[in-house]
């Protein structure tokens, strides 16, 4: 029978032994060390001032009374150095560099995560979970090149499946960019978390769409009027509405309904007057009853005429759009006659 245990070297308390309490304080001792083993260091000479119970690695290129022990453990034991000599398995926790390492008889390495490479899920300073299996808390999160680039990859199975970039506020998704249903890349935005609108849209052939940009192409039923003087005429009908473009309340002094205006920003107009007859007319945009943007303007005629005017303008949501007329004329008002073109810039 040995005298020492097979894989830790502990020493057994034998029969008829004398001063028992020492190889039993002397596996003590080891145990204390190699259990929860923590290098503090790897060194080729010892600490000067070392710390009792302290385990130092000794490097291969240890000298003075380090000398010929490369590779042990160096323990600090009652002002003295126990050595330890590790056996493939051992695992220790090297304090300078914060890494748990194996021995596999010849070397320290770093754990390995598995024959593969793989892990189940991984958490950084965060709880994984079976949907989110890599989980990151951080102020940023670093990826950079190896070489001259560096491409990150979002596969998804088939084209119905989704593969996207979700951006959330409170847990509540608020932005989502990528391939979502289709293999049709867009952007889409919400204020709640569940209706969404797309903003944008590109196709594979790539054509780009913006199915939620303010456009409105409106004007009064197909008709023809004589406006008077000072009135207003508004809108009763769409030829193009997209983006929230909406008729709000009769126009004051005049015929039709206010064009509101849906969102803040810069806006292409672009009014088209069509006249029958005319003793000298005027036509302009006009919003919120007080400030006009673009004005057309025709002579006195009997033959049919039409004038356009164009601008770009500053809007905000809310205001409403209407034409205010000047002299007299009898105007045809429909598609493509007297109408008004609004596009968000």
């Amino acid at each position: 029978m040995s005298d020492q245990t097979n894989n830790l070297a502990l020493p057994y308390i034998l029969p008829s032994q004398a001063q028992k309490h020492v190889p039993h304080n002397e596996a003590l001792q080891r145990l204390d060390a190699i259990v929860q083993l923590t290098i503090a260091a790897q060194l080729q000479t010892p600490a000067e001032t070392p710390v009792e119970g302290a385990c130092y690695l000794i490097a291969s290129t240890a000298v003075g009374e380090w000398t010929g022990r490369p590779g042990q453990i160096a323990v600090r034991q009652d002002s003295a150095w126990l050595y330890l000599t590790p056996k493939p398995g051992w695992r220790a926790f090297f304090a300078d560099t914060g890494q748990v390492k194996a021995f596999d008889g010849a070397a320290w390495r770093n754990i390995a995560i598995g024959a593969d490479g793989s892990l189940p899920m991984l958490g950084i300073n965060a709880t994984p979970d079976e949907v989110n299996r890599l989980s990151v808390a951080a102020p940023a999160s670093l990826f950079s090149h190896t070489g001259q680039g560096h491409q990150l990859k979002l596969n998804k199975a088939e084209a119905s499946d989704t593969g996207t970039l979700l951006f959330q506020t409170a847990w509540s998704g608020r932005a989502e960019m990528g391939l979502a249903g289709s293999d049709e890349f867009s952007i889409k935005v919400s204020g709640n978390g569940e209706n969404w609108l797309t903003a944008l849209s590109v196709a594979p052939d790539g054509s780009v769409r913006t199915p939620n940009r303010p456009i409105a192409r409106a004007s009064l039923a197909a008709s023809s009027a004589t406006p008077a003087a000072a009135s207003r005429t508004g809108f009763d009908d769409f030829q193009i509405r997209q983006g929230g473009f909406s008729l709000g309340a009769a126009v004051p002094s005049g015929a039709g309904s206010r064009l509101i205006v849906p969102a803040t920003g810069f806006y292409l107009l672009s009014l088209s007057a069509s006249t029958l007859t005319s003793s000298g007319h005027g036509a302009a945009i006009e919003a919120n009853g007080t400030t006009i943007l673009a004005s057309t303007s025709g002579p006195a005629s009997a033959s049919p005429s039409r004038e356009t005017a164009t601008t770009i303008t500053f809007l905000n949501e809310g205001d409403w759009l209407a034409l205010l007329h000047t002299g007299t004329a009898q105007y045809e008002f429909g598609s493509a006659k007297t109408e008004l073109c609004a596009v968000m810039l």
